[in-house]
């Protein structure tokens, strides 16, 4: 690949001298991007060629090392070029995204199609097969990944297969990226805009404040924007007491990517799906979900299929039994009327206030983000691991919202950066995630920078930020990602934090879930934000008998979204329909077939805008998050029958399954910690699903 040398003054030229690398933001333009990844690419290129090339005997420190520490002007360009095209977007990002994406799939076809460079590899796979080569454990798990990933690629296809293979990774990556951009867009345009206060009833007033920032940032000043988030549920549906403006919220919800014109994406997901068949099936698997689930602690689609066919009937009669108090509620206020999915979350509010006197309305005012921040997640974090935490405002990220973090360890060393960037954007892509700026890694002497993404609404200047009670849960769940990243404690750098297995990388974060009810942490962070009085005790209570409150609904829609999932990648080439009119008519089969086409539960994501299986990775993934709950469930049983928060146990989970990222077989980071195989049990008795037990 021929290119311009990168300039001297590009910020990407150089390490960042900041603080743990920190990419320096404040010299960092949109034009600085295309240059520095063209040459990165360019780069890393002739660094392997060098390697494959080599005349000597292959050994771990000229090839596997010598891989890991390539790339790296490619590497630093791409973290920060990635991160800010998902967190601030702009015409100009997503144009060179979608000029870069299939550069970058046939640079990384490049390397992994390079027979030269997997015979090297191949020589020291036979090596430590024979007993010649003796290895540490890590460096043993990365040679077996390493030669995986080879495998995996295509090395062994022929030379007409492995043409095909570029051409169609080269296809996949720019439809991603196609998909990720319309789905924003849609996203966008499908918020609802009211014009009549009367409409706003049940909003409470730091949402209706929210909504009339958004409108007035998009030129409608005296009315009110409701954004959407990316699941098909919406918060605001939980609130809102006029039904036909519930109904509009849910229909813009669920008709997104789907109403033709520029920002349908209908065409780039079917073309997702039929080339991940075509991929899979070159490569030798059934189709896109074993290739996926073989490559996972999962092993094999057929296993995947069987959790979730077994979770499916169970869970959908608990949300059936669910719906029945539903729709009791409903008929008080609108006789003769049918619970609909608009209905939903309003009416399961109505009931929870009724019987446990208790919603969302009345909780907000106790969960602000900075309380729940400092006083919660942080403090988990202190009195587990010995963490602490200063802000940096000397410290620049990459938008204006972004809050950074020095992070400290228990003895007072500098541990690595944390960012928060917790407010939604239109140039934002909706849920929540983590990402990393640097990798952690020993042998390139690189410490941990680590960001998390939310998107709740921006209150005006100078007000709190209240969370819903699920957004207290999500500001938990993501920071256990952070903590992945920021304990690792890692030689190699691919092996760094969260480089994981998917159906494995949920599981940390999903733990990091339970502190949020730990009484100690719950009672530190819910205070009034006006009056600084605590949550009263009876609500705390009330909250934690509440857990189970839902999880008929909770597990059904999360199934469907996993099952459909499935269904799509489960599909041969020629099986993928060819119209976009089609797609809706195959959700509706799969769904009906999968046993979960409850009208009332919609999935939580829809075909047109999953943007987790056709944008971000997790294509034939979304089981993942069910998969690592039974890992999840039996671990918070094991710190329960430890003593729940107590600085030996963050101690013995960061010592024997967060520090170790991806530098040993995931299932045996578990087994270390637990003693045993993972059991799942105490996930189906948490979600309310032992009878899903098969009998004796």
């Amino acid at each position: 690949m021929t290119h311009e040398p990168l300039d001297a003054d590009n910020p990407f030229a150089s390490p960042s001298t900041l603080p743990y690398g920190l990419p320096d933001y404040t010299r960092i333009r949109e034009e600085h991007y295309r240059p520095a990844l063209l040459a990165g690419m360019a780069e890393h290129r002739a660094q392997v060629e060098a390697i494959a090339a080599d005349p000597a005997e292959p050994t771990v420190e000229n090839t596997l090392e010598a891989l890991e520490r390539a790339g790296r002007l490619l590497h630093r360009a791409a973290v920060a070029f990635y991160n800010q095209a998902s967190s601030d977007s702009t015409p100009g990002l997503d144009a060179i995204e979608e000029e870069v994406a299939p550069l970058l799939a046939a640079h990384r076809d490049a390397i992994y199609l390079d027979a030269r460079l997997f015979a090297r590899v191949q020589t020291l796979v036979d090596q430590a097969a024979a007993g010649a080569l003796d290895l540490p454990d890590d460096t043993a798990w990365l040679l077996h990944r390493t030669h995986t990933a080879f495998v995996r690629a295509g090395v062994r296809l022929d030379e007409t297969a492995q043409a095909r293979l570029r051409e169609i990774n080269a296809e996949i990556s720019a439809l991603d990226s196609t998909f990720g951009r319309n789905l924003l867009a849609a996203t966008n345009a499908a918020a609802v805009l009211l014009t009549d206060e009367a409409e706003l009833d049940g909003l409470p007033d730091d949402a209706r404040a929210a909504a009339a920032l958004a409108a007035a940032e998009r030129g409608h000043e005296g009315a009110w924007l409701v954004e959407l988030q990316l699941p098909t549920q919406q918060p605001s549906l939980a609130l809102l007491r006029d039904r036909s403006v519930r109904e509009r919220v849910y229909r813009a919800s669920v008709t997104r990517g789907a109403t033709g014109g520029e920002h349908d994406t209908r065409a780039a997901l079917l073309g997702l799906a039929r080339l991940r068949a075509e991929r899979a099936q070159l490569l030798g698997y059934a189709h896109h979900a074993d290739y996926v689930a073989q490559d996972a602690t999962a092993g094999s689609a057929d296993a995947v299929a069987d959790l979730l066919g077994r979770l499916a009937p169970v869970a959908v009669a608990n949300a059936r039994e669910e719906a029945t108090a539903l729709a009791e509620a409903l008929e008080r206020d609108h006789p003769g009327a049918t619970l609909e999915p608009w209905d939903w979350a309003y009416y399961a509010e109505q009931v929870r206030q009724e019987r446990r006197s208790l919603d969302d309305a009345r909780l907000r005012p106790y969960l602000d983000l900075e309380r729940v921040l400092g006083d919660g997640v942080f403090r988990a974090a202190n009195r587990l691991y010995g963490l602490t935490f200063a802000e940096r405002r000397d410290l620049t990220g990459y938008h204006p919202d972004v809050r950074v973090f020095e992070v400290f360890d228990a003895d007072g060393s500098g541990l690595g950066l944390f960012l928060a960037d917790y407010w939604t954007r239109p140039s934002k892509r909706g849920g929540a995630w983590m990402n990393n700026l640097v990798d952690q890694s020993t042998l390139l002497a690189e410490p941990p920078v680590v960001v998390n993404n939310l998107n709740v609404p921006k209150p005006p200047a100078g007000e709190p930020t209240l969370l819903a009670w699920d957004e207290v849960i999500t500001l938990f769940h993501e920071f256990g990602h952070a903590l992945h990243g920021l304990l690792s404690d890692v030689r190699f750098p691919s092996q760094s934090g969260t480089e994981v297995p998917r159906d494995f990388v949920e599981y940390p974060s999903q733990v990091n879930e339970m502190w949020a009810w730990e009484p100690q942490v719950l009672s530190a962070f819910a205070v009034h934000h006006e009056t600084g009085e605590p949550m009263p005790a009876e609500w705390v209570q009330t909250l934690l008998d509440a857990r189970q409150d839902g999880e008929g609904f909770a597990t059904t829609e999360y199934l469907a979204a996993a099952l459909l999932d499935q269904a799509w990648y489960r599909l041969a080439p020629d099986e993928v329909p060819t119209d976009v009119a089609d797609v809706e008519p195959f959700e509706v089969a799969a769904l009906a077939a999968a046993g979960v086409d409850f009208p009332p539960v919609p999935p939580r994501y829809r075909t047109t805008y999953f943007n987790h299986v056709f944008a971000s990775g997790y294509s034939a993934g979304y089981y993942s998050y069910i998969w690592s709950e039974v890992l999840d469930a039996d671990t918070v049983e094991w710190f329960r029958e430890n003593g729940g928060l107590l600085r030996t146990n963050g101690d013995a989970f960061r010592a024997r399954l967060l520090g170790r990222g991806g530098s040993i077989d995931p299932l045996q980071a578990f087994r270390d910690l637990r003693g045993r195989d993972p059991q799942i049990t105490p996930l189906l008795a948490r979600r309310g699903l032992l009878a899903a037990v098969p009998e004796a």
